[in-house]
């Protein structure tokens, strides 16, 4: 593995994906840092959950996001055995199907906004998607895989069960009551 993949890698399993299920996922997302949803989907070599951070844009009603490292990404080749998905976005979950956007004529204006999307993602695999013509776009991107996520239904959140947002008050009150308990001693 590369050491680009390797950060995003750690950055994603120690961070982004703990803070999603915490309900953190809304103070998350800037133009700086990109707008990032979890998909979560099965493996298709043990079937055990996985949850896989992305960049995403949103038009007309469906999800689009970005398999920039393309077909040897793991969790592309998940959605591929399995296309249905949940998607943990900042303001909500929803139940997805996902679908790949071959010859779209869209195909190149959505991955210039998920590029748009991502911060300074896009930078640092040298490309500028403000300025950048479509042709160069093309070239740069011609291995990155665009998934149409059209949503279908409720998914579970940080609050649902299975989430992990009912830790923060529960690890704030331990902490209340230990400071009140040593601060009256």
């Amino acid at each position: 593995m590369n050491t680009i993949r390797k950060i995003f890698w750690i950055l994603n399993k120690f961070f982004m994906v703990p803070a999603f299920r915490l309900g953190l996922g809304p103070l998350l997302g800037t133009p700086i840092s990109g707008y990032v949803m979890i998909i979560k989907n099965t493996g298709h070599k043990t079937g055990k959950l996985r949850w896989t951070p992305v960049n995403y844009a949103i038009k007309d009603g469906c999800v689009y996001c970005l398999a920039g490292f393309g077909k040897v990404a793991h969790w592309y080749k998940n959605i591929k055995a399995k296309p249905s998905v949940e998607l943990l976005l900042p303001s909500g979950a929803v139940a997805a199907e996902a679908r790949e956007l071959l010859a779209s004529p869209e195909r190149l204006t959505i991955m210039r906004q998920i590029l748009k999307n991502s911060g300074f993602a896009a930078f640092l695999f040298g490309i500028n998607p403000f300025t950048v013509s479509d042709s160069v776009l093309e070239e740069k991107t011609q291995d990155y895989i665009v998934l149409g996520l059209e949503p279908k239904g409720i998914g579970s959140g940080a609050a649902d069960p299975g989430g992990w947002l009912w830790l923060l008050p529960t690890f704030a009150t331990i902490l209340l009551i230990w400071w009140l308990l040593v601060s009256f001693r």
